[in-house]
């Protein structure tokens, strides 16, 4: 066949390939054991055995007996899988231990190495005690041979780095197919870069919803800072309208998945989804295998987008959660920064492409609108008028309608619908962290219009408020950062093991200064509990000599003045001495 020689007939290995025929001993060997124990295996299958597996029959013979393969070949037992924990995953250090374990020897006093072994064992590792004692010690290569054996790749990264590790070698199934607005995931994703936000550089965070069947982003909102619950409920209100300027996908979703998010799980967002009808599933934390839609989105996003922005940076910044990362603390790089709009209109323009133009793999060669729009699933809409009260917050106090408008935290807020309607009973409801402009709805809940705060401060005040208070913080952060200088303590580098060594001189008068002015703020060391001792118990108690000895041996002492009793000039140290009688104490 065009030229190409066929491998003899006995010549196994060229036609199955060597592979093949190391994967068909085990089946071959537990079939050949079958036959054994039915008491049908014969000489002849043992030699067809040989002849399909490449191997003699003395080998397959060898493979029969039982116990001979198990019993010499070397396993990880649990002890050393808890080695391989305290390693980190290292499994040569985990031999060097295990080494100098068995030079040891069963004799050593209380598990540790003797002198013989001190050259072999390790500069550091775990008790010896929790070391095994392995007879025959198994060479390295055996050793690593039997970790890639027994220990999935996923075990070996997850000793090595933790369990977020494994998770990257674990399988997960697809979903079923559904419906388009049959599930939405929503998450928060943080642009690595900064952005000018009205004078400040800040790194800006975008909350959105993915539709999961058809991938298209419904709602977006971009945050100069930390997200809080106005950009859940902002994205929310853009994800659900259809009309200019969201849309056209969008409606009311059946279900939203969401982390373990608080602002996600606020009670305005819960409330205005519960409103909406709509159920909220709340997933385990540190599972983002079971949002993968908008993860991958929050991916794609980086890639594609942030990494092509100005001032992008691969260093990790400090987490929504407040927990630190490496790098949070480095001064931000402010040359180039773009402005927070032009990041916004970035943002937008990026989700815009990314439903009309992207071609995601799983949609086979179509758009998400596209795959949107051919989905003939019906679609619920919802009034902007009744959008908007749902997603916002209501302090469920009823206010009147004054001449100056109405009064909301300490606050006066007008607008010129009201004239003509003083005395009106309305209430408020407000967007989180919008206390620029409020919405006023009547006692019965239909919404009336917004209303502007009345004096609200000009720019200019604005500004100089600002500038104040940086000015402010920055001389607070200065005195602090000088007083951690104080109390820093300085050691000298050592090359030989021995005691550490602080640096810094100072003269004994310098040390006498310091520690008076300490003594004098300590609240501690000022009181004086015994200046006053307490007074002599009854003559029928039994004191304890330790009580004895606290109130002057016995001796009583006058009451303080106004309560009854007489002063005595023999005092020491110009204390009252008490005149207290035996009746007027059993009487006490």
């Amino acid at each position: 066949m065009d030229g190409q020689a066929l491998p003899p007939p006995d010549d196994p290995a060229g036609v199955l390939g060597a592979e093949a025929l190391t994967a068909l001993r085990a089946p071959a060997v537990r079939r050949l054991l079958a036959l054994r124990a039915e008491r049908r295996l014969s000489r002849e299958h043992v030699r067809l055995a040989g002849e399909c597996l490449d191997v003699s029959e003395r080998t397959v013979w060898a493979a029969l007996r039982p116990g001979e393969r198990s019993s010499d070949r070397f396993e990880i037992t649990r002890e050393i899988r808890v080695l391989l924990a305290y390693w980190h995953g290292n499994a040569s250090a985990v031999h060097r231990q295990l080494v100098a374990r068995a030079e040891t020897g069963p004799h050593g006093s209380d598990g540790q190495p003797t002198t013989t072994a001190e050259s072999a064992a390790p500069p550091a590792g775990a008790p010896p005690a929790a070391v095994p004692l392995l007879d025959p010690m198994p060479s390295l290569s055996t050793f690593l041979r039997a970790v890639r054996r027994d220990l999935t790749a996923g075990e070996r990264a997850g000793l090595a780095a933790g369990p977020d590790a494994a998770r990257a070698h674990d399988v997960f199934g697809k979903r079923a197919a559904s419906w388009r607005n049959h599930v939405w995931e929503a998450d928060h994703v943080q642009a690595p870069l900064l952005v000018d936000a009205d004078g400040d550089l800040v790194r800006p965070w975008v909350t959105w919803f993915i539709d999961t069947a058809t991938k298209v982003i419904t709602g977006t909102a971009i945050t100069p800072g930390v997200p809080s619950r106005a950009s859940v409920l902002a994205a929310l209100r853009a994800a659900v309208l259809r009309e200019d300027p969201y849309g056209p996908a969008g409606g009311t979703p059946e279900q939203v998945r969401v982390d373990r998010g608080k602002d996600f799980l606020s009670t305005a967002v819960t409330t205005a989804f519960g409103t909406m009808g709509v159920t909220v599933k709340d997933l385990p934390a540190y599972s983002p295998h079971l949002k993968g839609t908008v993860e991958n989105l929050n991916r794609a996003v980086d890639r594609m987008l942030f990494a092509a922005l100005p001032g992008y940076t691969l260093t990790p910044t400090k987490h929504r959660s407040g927990r630190r990362s490496k790098g949070a603390g480095r001064r931000p790089e402010t040359s180039g920064a773009m402005s927070f709009q032009d990041f916004t209109w970035e943002v937008l323009a990026w989700t815009h492409w990314w439903n009309t133009e992207h071609r995601p793999q799983a949609l086979s060669g179509r758009t998400p609108l596209e795959a949107w729009q051919a989905d003939p699933t019906p679609i619920t809409d919802i009034p902007a008028t009744d959008l908007w009260t749902f997603t916002l917050e209501d302090d469920g106090r009823p206010r009147k309608l004054t001449s100056h408008g109405v009064r909301w935290r300490g606050r006066t807020y007008i607008a010129p619908w009201m004239t003509g309607q003083a005395g009106r009973t309305v209430t408020v409801r407000y967007m989180p962290h919008h206390d620029h402009e409020i919405d006023i709805c009547d006692a019965k809940g239909s919404y009336l219009g917004p209303a502007h705060l009345a004096d609200a401060a000009t720019p200019e005040q604005l500004k100089a408020l600002r500038t104040v208070r940086a000015e402010r913080a920055r001389r607070l952060r200065a005195e602090v950062k000088a007083a951690e200088r104080l109390r820093r303590q300085r050691f000298a580098p050592a090359t030989t093991a021995g005691p550490a060594r602080r640096l810094g001189a100072l003269t004994s008068a310098q040390a006498g200064d310091e520690l008076a002015a300490a003594e004098h703020t300590d609240a501690s060391k000022l009181a004086l509990p015994d200046l006053i001792p307490p007074a002599a118990p009854p003559t029928g108690w039994r004191t304890p000599a330790a009580l004895a000895a606290l109130t002057g041996s016995g001796q009583r002492n006058a009451p303080l003045p106004g309560q009854g009793g007489a002063s005595s000039p023999d005092a020491p140290d110009g204390r009252v001495a008490s005149a207290t009688t035996d009746e007027d104490a059993d009487a006490s």
